[in-house]
């Protein structure tokens, strides 16, 4: 990073070549950046404040919801500033800050999402034996895995993209300072980057997605074994909610990073995965999900009978 100016700004170029569309996505990533806001703090107050959901999943499911907040967070508010202004420039630190908080955040969601999948499996292939396994210090611990994972996966990158020299270009065709777009203003042979990329990738996204998958290949084999209806229906929805996000989530970002590089990389995709799905997070946990809907009544039900003074 030594190599390049700190004095110097980027300029983010976004929809320079259709101004038409500015405003509409002003309106758009507003309305998702608020509600993303609104649902997932909902979720953390409601899971913090209702013992019924002092409990693994909600424990994890509290980490995604912050972890969703200070993502959109370190992207948003720039993005509409830009929307709105002709000069859509970001400092040279700006920029450096947004890369590493965005990386590290993004990469700690692709863990903490395989860390979730053990979690489901856990309840519901070893039910009498949950709590046993699932421990507070092993919760802790998973959760400290994803946040550790992601920083450092993170800082990795941010230091290998930063110290490319650019030889004066600043303009960066994205919405937001991300690797593959400031890979393109390097004028050297970029080929190790690319290679720490995809090794990356692989590890972070194929990696916790296999995780995944095998996860819920023992989770499938434990449902079909189950003679009663209502188990079955009960485990499906217990594990739906984690299976939509993962979906959202892994489809958008092996599309981003794993695609070949002479691929356009998709600024609108990249819009869906950092502003869109975060706001998804906590409607899709709450739409299907009784015991939010209960903690919910609980705490609406206290606060219209609490007593005014």
């Amino acid at each position: 990073i030594g190599n390049q100016s700190s004095s110097g700004e980027f300029i983010l170029l976004g929809l320079s070549d259709r101004p038409h569309l500015e405003l509409l996505l002003f309106v758009l990533i507003l309305i998702s950046y608020v509600m993303t806001l609104l649902g997932n703090t909902t979720i953390i107050v409601v899971s913090c404040l209702d013992p019924h959901l002092h409990t693994p999943m909600y424990f994890f499911l509290s980490n995604l919801s912050f972890l969703d907040i200070c993502y959109t967070t370190s992207l948003g508010p720039q993005m509409l500033v830009n929307f709105r202004n002709t000069c859509k420039s970001i400092p040279w630190a700006g920029c450096v800050a947004q890369l590493f908080i965005s990386l590290s955040l993004g990469s700690t969601e692709c863990v903490l999402l395989a860390v979730m999948a053990y979690d489901r499996y856990a309840a519901v292939c070893q039910p009498l034996r949950y709590m046993a396994i699932m421990s507070r210090r092993l919760c802790l611990q998973m959760a400290a895995t994803a946040w550790l994972s992601g920083i450092s996966n993170a800082l990795v990158k941010t230091v290998l993209t930063l110290r490319l020299p650019r030889c004066g270009q600043n303009r960066i065709n994205h919405f937001f300072c991300e690797v593959p777009a400031l890979l393109k203003l390097a004028c050297v042979d970029t080929s190790v980057n690319m290679t720490e990329l995809l090794a990356s990738s692989v590890l972070l996204l194929l990696l916790p997605l296999g995780l995944i998958l095998v996860s819920y290949g023992y989770i499938s084999a434990a449902v079909l074994k189950m003679h009663s209806v209502e188990g079955r229906h009960k485990a499906f929805n217990t594990c739906a909610s984690h299976l939509a996000v993962v979906s959202l989530f892994y489809g958008t970002a092996i599309y981003m990073y794993l695609q070949p590089p002479s691929q356009d990389q998709g600024k609108m995709v990249s819009l869906f995965y950092t502003m869109v799905t975060p706001m998804f997070n906590p409607l899709i946990y709450t739409l299907r999900n009784k015991e939010v809907h209960r903690a919910l009544q609980r705490a609406l039900g206290r606060n219209l009978t609490a007593p005014r003074t």
